[in-house]
């Protein structure tokens, strides 16, 4: 790739409102809507897919107090190629939608019963009626990834006439990986002038991957959810894009990754999800170390078993005890307790430690240690009586 595309301000559209909202269970109020849409605009999420006015009245007034907020993010509703769900809103007073319609000859037949005509067609005439309507467009090829890439061609051509901005490539299904991704994108970039933008789902575990091959491979816009919340396996999460973006590609993605942490604390409530504990950027153990080499290491220097400086993404480095601890494990809580460090209690209190870790199958938490210690020492003085 060029060094040239490297260091170029990249575009993250969370659709957490929309796509999110699709994973089974989730249902946002209107205030959990609007409470979300201001943490990630307050966080520098540069847009916002808040949902689909079609659905009705509620998901219409939903859109329209998240619009109300005057929010620095851009706000931008989803709708099939429909001119009815482009009537649906305009109502909802966003400035952009994406109008979505399956691009793939499985879909087109399957769905709709129609073919990769009747698609040209409706695109031709439904983003000319969106822009009649004082709408930005961007056109959401479903099921992209499994599309015939000279046809993916003619779509983003007749997308681009009638006046659209943006294509959203979609792997609807997740079957890409980033090699298939990267090759797809930087042929679709080439042959076409507008926005690309990466909408990757996670059914193989990929869609983080397959977002990055695709802002290495020309596209500057990527979809994402909070946490990666969404139909079946999710979507690309919001905060491993934005922090792998940013430290390994050296990307601008104009989100305060110190804020990361909340935001994905705020969708967990409010979608009465779990967030799980080795979750990467936002999970509980994300940065908790328990392994002694692992320890020793991070004691001497935490570059050694550290990627990058957990405050950066608002987060603190943790050191637990546990089966796997080593003696300076031992010395540094004991230390960070102020408790006597005597080198002939370590091994004793080692395995005390690790005793404990296993019959409980958990942590040993640094206010465990006294006990632990007045166990031994009992046992010590036990030992004195009887001799």
């Amino acid at each position: 790739m060029s060094p040239a595309l490297i260091n170029r301000r990249i575009y993250l559209n969370d659709t957490t409102l929309r796509d999110g909202e699709q994973a089974p269970g989730v249902s946002f109020t209107v205030d959990e809507k609007v409470a979300i849409a201001c943490a990630l605009a307050d966080a520098g999420v540069d847009e916002i897919e808040a949902g689909t006015p079609s659905m009705g009245e509620e998901e219409i007034a939903a859109i329209q107090a998240i619009v109300a907020t005057r929010t620095t993010a851009r706000i931008i509703a989803w709708g099939r190629m429909r001119e009815s769900d482009v009537d649906a809103a305009s109502r909802t007073g966003v400035g952009m939608v994406n109008l979505s319609v399956p691009v793939s000859d499985i879909q087109l037949r399957a769905k709709l019963g129609v073919g990769r005509d009747w698609a040209l067609a409706a695109i031709a005439r439904v983003v000319h009626y969106a822009r009649d309507h004082g709408l930005e467009v961007a056109v959401g090829g479903e099921d992209a990834s499994r599309a015939d890439v000279d046809f993916l061609c003619h779509v983003m051509e007749a997308a681009e006439r009638a006046g659209a901005r943006r294509f959203r490539f979609a792997d609807t299904l997740g079957v890409l990986d980033p090699f298939a991704t990267a090759a797809l994108v930087e042929r679709l970039v080439a042959g076409s002038d507008l926005e690309f933008e990466i909408h990757a789902h996670d059914d193989l575990g990929l869609a983080t991957a397959n977002t990055l091959a695709a802002l290495r491979s020309g596209a500057r816009h990527a979809s994402v959810t909070v946490v990666g919340l969404g139909e079946r396996a999710g979507n690309a999460p919001l905060e491993e894009i934005a922090v792998a973006a940013s430290r390994l590609h050296g990307f601008d993605t104009g989100v305060g990754l110190s804020q990361l942490p909340q935001v994905a604390d705020l969708v967990a409530t409010a979608s009465g999800r779990v967030i799980p504990e080795s979750k990467a950027i936002v999970g509980a153990a994300a940065f908790t170390h328990e392994s002694g080499i692992h320890v020793d290491g991070l004691l001497k220097d935490p570059a050694s078993y550290e990627a990058f400086d957990p405050g950066l993404v608002g987060r603190q480095r943790r050191l637990v005890l546990g089966k796997h601890s080593g003696r300076s494990s031992i010395r540094n809580a004991l230390s960070e307790l102020g408790l006597p460090a005597e080198p002939k209690l370590h091994a004793a209190l080692l395995s005390s430690v690790r005793n404990e870790a296993q019959r409980t199958k958990r942590a040993v938490t640094h206010e465990q240690l006294p006990s632990l210690l007045e166990l031994i020492a009992g046992d010590r003085r036990s030992q004195d009586a009887s001799t």
